[in-house]
């Protein structure tokens, strides 16, 4: 009977002759190799941008001062610094979600092998700039294609298992800490390379030229090699792009068959004829369910990004992104303020040597703990309590003003609150990872990876564009108006954090691949 033997194929097909009432525990899916060679495009692509983001800083000042645009007045050189910072992070923030929903679209490798290709450029015409307004269009082309960290996470979670996934995203924040270290280092050191080197840069006139072209040009190889390498090694993720192709070499293989073996002659037998004739048909219904199977990856409605499921994650995020923001801009503020006003009084080098180390440190910090602190802990504890850690990042600005104030200077008493800062702070930028997982983890489906990662950036990329001015000027208020004794401005964002922090709660307390173990 035809039932009979649909069970009986079942059973041949299932490997199995137990009967039907058997019990059988469905197979398990096959661990994934770690994809260190993957991971390490990735990773090079995603340090490309903060070195690109950052390596204009020791320099920018001047040369916007040496456009002429300030016609002699150095008031006004922060005002014009200022709308270059600006408009790299506007372009970032109208398209990076675009990219992300690009990529969901056409696939991630072409996205990201786009991005550094552009940074690269962008560079170069930075550096080669000889007016005010060709540096606004080149830090905006710069802000433009800083858009991959968003793709890359995507690709991340798309080729690694989830139990490797906490190990791969550590390297996110690692690396950008290295970045951001290693970026104003290069700047520093190789801007006006004729001044610097008279004997040897000093003789070639296209460095008096443009003498910023140097760094410029470090940086843009950083991004142009990222770029030669993804273009040869970086495979594509994405499976509605893996499908697409697949079909299309398929289809222009089953061509080139029947053009060479199978097309009919007028001496051909019909036999034959039909035989290439159902080839052919076979063929087009094949197309057609890989076409059907395409339509299971097609991106999903923007709206379908904006449940409560994604704006949970989405809100801690932003809330991570601003108070590192914060951080960034208060720790040289703080550090360079004299003793009396409420800071400590550090010179420039001192300040350098202070964030160059714990860039570097943070760094190897994260690559080692960040995936041991995430398993001994699960995502959502170990992401409340390394937000946690923002209490004494901002407590320790008061606490270290006030023992400055009273020893008359920085004693080991400053330095050891100092240290303990910078270190808890390690653990606070762990935050970063751990929200990382909610967010992919919330995400509607594997269609709107890109999209959905591309909105998290988009999303930072807005805070981090006012938390700079917002910290800054309470500062400064708080110092002139000295509200709180001058300290309101930590009072402030204390109370931020604590609101930050109410939100980490509202996270799931598992994530899908685990609650579906349970």
């Amino acid at each position: 009977m035809p039932t009979d033997a649909h069970d009986h194929d079942l059973e041949n097909e299932n490997g199995s002759d137990e009967g039907p009432g058997a019990q059988q525990s469905p197979p398990s899916t096959p661990k994934k190799p770690f994809p260190l060679v993957q991971l390490i495009i990735l990773i090079l692509i995603q340090f490309s941008e903060p070195v690109t983001s950052t390596v204009i800083y020791p320099f920018v000042n001047q040369f916007v001062r040496d456009t002429g645009v300030t016609r002699g007045d150095e008031k006004k050189t922060g005002y014009y610094a200022g709308i270059i910072e600006s408009i790299f992070f506007l372009s970032e923030c109208l398209s990076v979600y675009h990219w992300g929903r690009l990529s969901d679209r056409i696939g991630r490798r072409p996205v990201l092998l786009l991005g550094p290709l552009g940074l690269a450029l962008a560079m170069t015409f930075f550096g080669l700039s000889r007016n005010f307004w060709m540096l606004v269009v080149s830090r905006c082309a710069q802000g433009v294609f800083n858009g991959n960290l968003g793709v890359s996470r995507s690709m991340m979670v798309e080729i690694t298992d989830p139990e490797d996934l906490p190990t791969a995203l550590g390297w996110i924040p690692a690396m950008w800490s290295a970045g951001i270290t290693l970026g104003p280092v290069v700047g520093g050191a190789t801007a006006d390379p004729a001044r610097r080197w008279p004997e040897t840069f000093g003789q070639i006139s296209f460095f008096r030229d443009y003498p910023y072209f140097l760094p410029c040009a470090a940086a843009g190889s950083v991004a142009f090699g990222a770029y030669l390498f993804a273009y040869i090694s970086l495979h594509e993720s994405l499976p509605s792009a893996i499908l697409r192709n697949a079909c299309g070499r398929r289809d222009r293989q089953t061509v080139d068959a029947n053009s060479g073996t199978s097309r009919p002659t007028p001496t051909t037998p019909l036999l034959d004829s039909r035989g290439a004739s159902l080839e052919y048909r076979t063929e087009s219904l094949n197309a057609l369910d890989r076409a059907e199977e395409a339509d299971a990856f097609k991106p999903p409605p923007f709206l379908s990004l904006l449940t409560g499921s994604l704006l949970i994650p989405y809100i801690n995020h932003s809330f991570f992104s601003f108070l590192d923001q914060v951080h960034q801009v208060l720790l040289p503020l703080m550090l360079s303020t004299s003793i009396r006003l409420g800071g400590l009084g550090f010179d420039a080098f001192t300040i350098g040597m202070i964030m160059g180390t714990w860039g570097i440190f943070n760094a190897v910090f994260q690559v080692i703990f960040f995936a041991r602190v995430v398993k001994w802990l699960g995502p959502r504890t170990a992401y409340i309590a390394c937000f946690a850690c923002f209490m004494t990042t901002f407590t320790g600005y008061p606490v270290m003003s006030l023992l400055a104030r009273r020893a008359g200077g920085v004693d080991c008493r400053v330095w050891a609150v100092l240290v303990l800062q910078l270190f808890l702070h390690c653990f606070a930028y762990m935050s970063y990872g751990c929200c990382q997982l909610f967010v992919m983890d919330a995400a509607p489906g594997q269609a709107s990876l890109g999209a959905v990662n591309g909105l998290a950036q988009m999303l930072s990329a807005v805070v981090r564009t006012i938390a700079p001015t917002l910290a800054s000027s309470l500062f400064s208020i708080s110092l002139q108006e000295q509200f709180a004794g001058g300290y309101m401005v930590y009072l402030v964002i204390v109370g931020i954090t604590l609101a930050g922090l109410s939100t980490a709660f509202l996270l799931p307390m598992r994530l899908k691949a685990q609650r579906e173990k349970v």
